[in-house]
């Protein structure tokens, strides 16, 4: 073998290691993507806590569905604002307290007056004459209004719901 062969050799042996070593990272660095779309850890935490909320703990977000389902038990309606400073310290204490929340008890938080607010939950504010936000109102099981209070954290709500 002359040396004209021996480096042909060389080549042809160091682009087929090259090749090998680029498929194999190409391949890895496209299946990590995928793999992080379907499983992130960070998702799957937040889709356990939207589960212990609205099944668990009582604190789920208004929906017509959340509201049926909840309808054995006791439900108060949390009329909340996305802007609302009081509103927002008040989700926060009571996602903070979700096990304080008796499991008869359907806290059901409904956006009042604010970039999210359905017309669903625009009808159920007026059903309930609601003037302003960070309101609550116990309700039966046929929607009639059972007691109404404003303001308050998660001692306020135990000690008013009837």
């Amino acid at each position: 073998m002359n040396i004209s062969n021996k480096i042909l050799s060389a080549l042809i042996v160091i682009a087929i290691l090259a090749g090998g070593v680029y498929f194999f990272t190409r391949k890895s660095s496209q299946n990590a993507p995928s793999m992080m779309k379907k499983n992130p850890p960070e998702v799957m935490v937040k889709e356990e806590v939207m589960v212990k909320n609205e099944i668990k703990a009582g604190y789920p977000q208004y929906a017509k569905s959340v509201l049926d389902q909840s309808m054995g038990g006791r439900r108060i309606l949390f009329f909340y604002a996305n802007w609302c400073p009081t509103c927002k310290t008040a989700n926060i204490n009571f996602e903070q307290n979700i096990t304080k929340i008796p499991t008869d008890v359907a806290l059901i938080r409904v956006n009042y007056n604010d970039s999210d607010t359905d017309q669903e939950e625009k009808d159920l504010a007026r059903k309930y004459d609601i003037t302003y936000q960070h309101t609550f109102v116990q309700i039966d099981s046929n929607g009639k209004e059972l007691a109404k209070w404003n303001g308050g954290q998660i001692e306020e709500l135990l000690s008013n719901i009837k």
